[in-house]
């Protein structure tokens, strides 16, 4: 159902007829990054070759708009530093 207080380009349906789905997933990817916070205990998923960690340690992951990991750093503005030197566009996510 479309919000009307969305503009049209934003309802999916109607992207939906413009794109396949294997398109709508793969727009952004290798352009658009986002950054996020995550405990050392849970990297594991996304970096399997991640040493051993203190669990409660928050590193920092770069993700790819399909949530493909790029890198990991120990602070956000290394992350985000990355991001730039490679550049990418960074998204913000709420």
């Amino acid at each position: 159902m479309h919000d009307p207080k969305s503009p049209d380009w934003a309802d999916l349906t109607l992207a939906s007829e413009f794109m396949s789905v294997d398109e709508l997933s793969e727009l952004g990817t290798g352009d658009i990054a986002y950054i996020k916070p995550i405990k050392a205990r849970d990297l594991k998923e996304m970096f399997p070759d991640v040493p051993p960690l203190h669990d409660n340690m928050t590193l920092y992951a770069l993700l790819n708009a399909d949530g493909t990991p790029i890198l990991l750093a120990d602070s956000r503005e290394a992350a985000v530093a990355n991001a730039f030197e490679a550049d990418l566009e960074m998204a913000s996510l709420h």
